[in-house]
């Protein structure tokens, strides 16, 4: 008995201390109970390791993700010495004039500039050209611009391609849809056409700059159709495509390179390619590369370039920024603009309609649209994410068939959506300003601005999606009382477009503080300029005593007489005559005599003037 209860003493002493919340009537715990109190006590299990610096992501109030604050990833190119590299000869000049061109005389080729719509500056320019056959092209690249039902030149590449064809640099600013990729496509192959083919692990003797993914594809697609002619090849590298397969076809080689500038940067960084044979430079949507602030990565890609290259920049707006990098870039070029800098195009007619509200604007887009798509293939530009998200929804319910187009969609989605909608398998996208630049789908007809666009840039270039290449095209824009202060741009740009004004879209821009000022300051010519010189403007009449009328009325002489010939006539004398007539009304001359005796005198010579009958205060 004894040794029973001494086992019984050591088991007790040896026992586990039972946890609180825990059966212990169960020999073992079942999987998943198992499974339950592991979880509970290792409440992270699984989960990836985060680091603690790794910020955390936070979304405004469309849902959209916000970027953290931080510098941009891609760093521009290292400086590089151009005086150590060995750099070949190469040939720019292929142009050979036609002779019907060579008879036009100065006059004519002043009047059919200005019959195409565009101006020319820049030392001894070429004179345009009307058809095809004035540029002296190979015959199989002629063949197959008419295969691609070309039927003229634009009046962009009426000037340009014979500019770039001489081997000189070009300064492009037109509107949208008139033909810029083609301009600069043409001349690129025929200078490819007279050099050395690229071995492998050389790089590419032409590459064109776009800002963004779509238009990279865009262009690299035009490229190839016209590439097949000289059996050139094209490549693309762009960000969201594999890295690893751009690298590879860069080490291959490949005569035109069509990239943004920050994965062309990557690829130089990694060795993939170089850019020492590179005597053809284009940048295409210059100012939406710089918008993206791409600005050093674009410079440092220009400077990389051999100096004695070949450079052609275009864009659809012009801003001092790029005026400061065409002076940098460019050698001697020759610019050509067509028509307005930032005009809206002339062959899309555009109608602005004011809606009560919101609501509004769907009941009139579900109305619209079948009518719409009868015409041509729509596309709908919605501003933000989510909205473009619930228009294509609430489309979709209304049984109608729409892509749907934004920045948050993968690549490869994204490029299925565009080919869908290029191939016309779909004739409605709803998108964002995404699609906004650039994109050439010439069966668009209508464009429709749902939601106003961020700046009147982007509104020119939404326009721009339809009237392509000389087609007409409409665009509608849908306003609400809450977009008065945008409806002053949009009136600037139809009147520039030479498009009708509806009045109710007038008087709501007026109710704008800027435009109402800058309407009036317009229409009565200025009127804080003129009069008595620069910058004088007519004071109101105040009540005046009988000293200052006196010194006021001894100035009026001379202004009446500086105002009968007027500031037109002479503007140094009228301005001489403001400040003499400010200086005898306000100047007063100084007494020699000292004040206490000036003081004294006054009071003998006004006696009949009372003393103050104020109180005197303890000072006095």
């Amino acid at each position: 008995m004894a040794g029973i209860e001494q086992q019984m003493k050591v088991e007790k002493q040896t026992a586990r201390p039972q946890k609180a919340g825990i059966r212990n009537d169960l020999e073992e715990e079942d999987n998943e109970e198992s499974y339950y109190r592991y979880m509970e006590e290792n409440p992270n299990a699984g989960l990836a390791q985060v680091d603690d610096d790794t910020p955390e992501i936070e979304y405004d109030e469309d849902g959209n993700p916000i970027p953290p604050d931080r510098k941009k990833i891609i760093d521009p190119l290292p400086p590089i010495d151009h005086s150590i590299i060995d750099y070949k000869p190469f040939e720019k000049n292929f142009y050979k004039i036609h002779p019907e061109i060579q008879m036009l005389s100065n006059s004519k080729v002043h009047e059919l500039r200005k019959t195409l719509g565009i101006s020319v500056s820049g030392n001894s320019p070429p004179s345009p050209v009307c058809s095809f056959a004035h540029f002296n092209l190979d015959d199989k690249l002629l063949k197959a611009i008419i295969r691609a039902e070309y039927v003229s030149p634009t009046p962009i590449q009426s000037q340009s391609v014979p500019c770039a064809l001489m081997g000189r640099d070009v300064l492009g600013i037109a509107q949208t849809g008139s033909g810029k990729t083609a301009a600069f496509l043409w001349p690129l192959l025929m200078h490819i056409s007279a050099q050395a083919p690229v071995e492998p692990g050389e790089g590419p003797i032409a590459l064109i700059l776009a800002p963004t993914r779509e238009l990279a594809l865009q262009i690299y697609n035009e490229a190839r159709r016209f590439a097949r002619v000289y059996d050139v090849k094209v490549l693309c590298a762009y960000g969201g495509g594999s890295k690893w397969e751009q690298s590879q076809a860069l080490k291959e080689g490949a005569e035109v390179v069509v990239a943004t500038p920050g994965r062309i940067i990557d690829h130089i960084k990694g060795g993939a390619t170089n850019l020492q044979r590179v005597t053809f430079l284009v940048l295409d949507e210059a100012d939406r590369m710089f918008e993206l602030g791409f600005e050093p990565q674009v410079r440092s890609v220009c400077n990389h370039v051999r100096p004695d290259r070949q450079t052609l920049l275009f864009s659809a707006t012009f801003r001092k920024r790029i005026e400061k990098l065409a002076k940098d870039a460019l050698n001697d070029p020759v610019k050509i603009s067509q028509g307005q800098l930032g005009q809206a195009n002339e062959d899309v007619s555009q109608h602005v309609l004011l809606l009560p509200n919101p609501l509004a604007k769907r009941e009139w887009l579900y109305r619209k649209l079948v009518e719409l798509l009868s015409a041509g293939s729509v596309l709908v530009f919605v501003t933000k994410k989510l909205d473009a998200e619930q228009v294509a929804h609430d489309l979709q319910v209304k049984e109608f068939d729409c892509l749907l187009l934004h920045g948050d969609m993968e690549q490869a989605d994204r490029n299925k959506v565009i080919m869908t909608f290029k191939k016309n398998e779909c004739s409605l996208l709803v998108a964002t300003d995404v699609a906004a630049r650039g994109l050439d789908i010439p069966h668009v007809r209508t464009v429709i601005n749902f939601d106003i666009a961020r700046d009147i840039d982007t509104h020119t270039h939404r326009i721009g999606r339809t009237g392509r290449a000389g087609v007409h095209g409409d665009a509608y824009t849908l306003l609400t009382e809450k977009d008065k202060e945008f409806v002053g741009h949009i009136v600037r740009n139809l009147e520039a477009a030479h498009q009708e004004v509806p009045q109710e879209v007038l008087d709501l821009a007026l109710q704008s503080s800027w435009f109402r000022k800058s309407r009036y300051k317009k229409k009565d010519q200025s009127p804080n300029v003129g009069g008595l010189g620069l910058g004088f403007k007519e004071k109101t009449q105040r009540p005046q005593t009988a000293g200052s009328s006196t010194r006021t009325s001894s100035a009026l002489p001379a202004i009446q007489q500086s105002s009968a010939r007027g500031p037109a006539t002479d503007r140094l004398s009228a301005m001489k005559a403001a400040f003499r007539a400010q200086y005898q009304t306000q100047f007063t001359a100084s007494s020699e005599i000292p004040p206490p005796q000036q003081q004294q005198q006054q009071q003998e010579e006004s006696p009949a003037i009372q003393p103050s009958t104020r109180k005197k205060s303890r000072w006095q």
